[in-house]
């Protein structure tokens, strides 16, 4: 009798995890569906007047990133290919990797990831919303989010990402605002929904993104205090999709431009579309 108790548990345990793992994927699918639904229909096209106004840096930017003519898509959608950190600068405890993301800044992304083999394979996402990873696809290892903390730090993220990979984004506009710091660097300040974030890149003399810095809300540090710390990544290997030029390798870490700078986040953008608007 005993052995038929404990079988019991044990399917109700793994039934209840995989409802929840289920519950996590269709909260991804209807989350990427509703930013897609941010997608311009019809688009407006790129004229290079629109950024005639501002600073040098910002302007060669967009000049480089943006073919005349093209397409003003705000909505992405990238896959990636590269390494995923899970330790620290002594021991990074990088795991292989390859993720999907929706990205529609300013309101939101979900990135979806699979990293590591075997037992010790990783999967799950992060949003605005929360993240949630699991173990072998299995048990549930990291939840958390709903939390002002967290929404905060996930539009750093955000954010920073869209001046790297949707530039049609990050075109000034209500909420945009571009300024000049130096011959090779600009700052751009994107305000949503109550939050702002300052953005800070790097370009080389023919406009192209080289690096990005920004102070980031964030717990990744020894005391786990919520707090702003520099966060960066390294830019290179362009590639154009559709009329838009983008950085496709990205090195990115934690307390970037100190001693304990760990790039934790490195990967290949293997490829990138725009998806027609959804319907919610």
């Amino acid at each position: 009798m005993a052995w038929v108790i404990l079988t019991g548990v044990c399917l109700a345990c793994l039934t209840g995890l995989g409802l929840l793992r289920w519950r996590d994927l269709r909260a991804d699918r209807a989350e990427a569906l509703r930013l897609q639904a941010f997608q311009p229909a019809p688009p407006r096209r790129f004229d290079p007047a629109m950024v005639a106004d501002l600073p040098d840096p910002a302007r060669k930017f967009f000049l480089w990133a943006i073919e005349p003519g093209a397409e003003l898509f705000t909505v992405a959608a990238l896959e990636m290919q590269g390494r995923f950190g899970m330790g620290n600068k002594a021991h990074p405890g990088y795991m292989p990797m390859t993720a999907r993301q929706t990205l529609a800044s300013p309101q939101g992304f979900v990135w979806s990831m699979r990293a590591g083999q075997g037992l010790r394979r990783m999967s799950g996402s992060d949003s605005a919303g929360g993240t949630r990873f699991w173990l072998a696809g299995l048990v549930p290892v990291a939840r958390f989010g709903g939390t002002q903390d967290h929404r905060r730090s996930a539009f750093g993220r955000y954010a920073a990402e869209a001046v790297m990979w949707t530039p049609a984004a990050v075109l000034p506009r209500p909420g945009i605002t571009w300024q000049g710091i130096d011959a090779e660097t600009a700052r751009v300040i994107i305000a949503h929904d109550g939050m702002e974030q300052a953005i800070e890149m790097t370009v080389d003399a023919e406009g192209a993104p080289q690096k990005i810095v920004f102070e980031r809300w964030s717990n990744a540090n020894p005391e786990r205090q919520w707090r702003l710390q520099p966060f960066g990544a390294f830019l290179s290997a362009p590639q154009s999709f559709a009329g838009i030029r983008i950085p496709t390798h990205v090195e990115a870490g934690n307390h970037f431009g100190t001693d304990a700078y760990f790039p934790f986040f490195i990967v290949d953008v293997t490829g990138l579309r725009f998806p027609p608007p959804a319907r919610t």
